[in-house]
């Protein structure tokens, strides 16, 4: 398998989580249509709503990479660091077992 995964956890400032939600979703619809882009799902924590989990999985590394160059990821991460805790996300690079 070729594909690229991973998955990014983030918390909203106090207060914030209904703009970062809002801001994922609209970055979300635009993401999923990348030509590379397998899969873009957004989740907030049930028990804690300030809480985010993104999994990301693009056809490959050249599609990744290309998902970096689009103007709305450059867009997206000026806008969203002023409404997360310590300015962006953790990213998790994920490997298939089988």
């Amino acid at each position: 398998m070729t594909g690229k995964f991973l998955y990014a956890q983030f918390r909203a400032e106090e207060g914030r989580g209904d703009e970062v939600a809002a801001l994922v979703r609209g970055y979300g619809g635009k993401v999923s249509a990348e030509p590379g882009n397998v899969r873009f799902d957004a989740h907030r924590l049930s028990d804690d709503r300030d809480s985010f989990f993104v999994y990301e999985e693009y056809a490959d590394e050249a599609a990744f990479q290309a998902h970096l160059q689009t103007p709305h990821c450059a867009a997206f991460n000026e806008a969203f660091a002023p409404f997360v805790v310590g300015g962006g996300s953790t990213l998790t690079w994920l490997e298939p077992v089988s």
